[in-house]
């Protein structure tokens, strides 16, 4: 079930946000998304409009929207590949049009999921607080330029 976020849910999501960042992330040290738990807890889920995935009450998932930019897309490492992130994604491409994210390039499998699910990247650029290369992709089909 998706459903809307309610404060009593950021524990769950920070858990789920840490521990699926580093996991996808391995090329980024985990002290950086350890460093990113308050602004994450204080400043990114207060701002944004996020919806939870539940299995029999247990969060298994979640997204953040902020405008038209998928802000964040995470599920469980114990759930991943079940098709939560596909839902997930579905629902949040139903609550804007178009829809924009970026994801890091080194992160291969999500860039091909993303791709998968429709997307489409418009450019590359350095992310301002790694310095690692990520990939800004829309559903937008207008402006795109061929992916390598």
């Amino acid at each position: 079930m998706i459903r809307s976020y309610t404060p009593n849910d950021i524990e769950t999501i920070l858990n789920i946000w840490l521990n699926a960042s580093v996991k996808a992330h391995n090329f980024i040290a985990a002290d950086f998304w350890d460093s990113q738990i308050d602004n994450m807890r204080n400043i990114y889920i207060p701002n944004s409009e996020t919806y939870i995935y539940e299995i029999q009450s247990k969060i298994t998932g979640f997204y953040s929207l902020v405008d038209n930019t998928l802000a964040a897309l995470f599920v469980d490492p114990e759930f991943q590949g079940q098709g939560i992130g596909k839902q997930l994604l579905e629902h949040a491409k139903s609550q804007r049009s178009p829809l924009n994210l970026t994801v890091y390039k080194e992160n291969v499998s999500s860039y091909q999921f993303y791709l998968s699910q429709g997307f489409h990247l418009l450019k590359e650029q350095s992310d301002n607080h790694t310095g690692h290369i990520e990939c800004l992709m829309s559903t937008n089909i207008k402006n795109t330029h061929p992916h390598p």
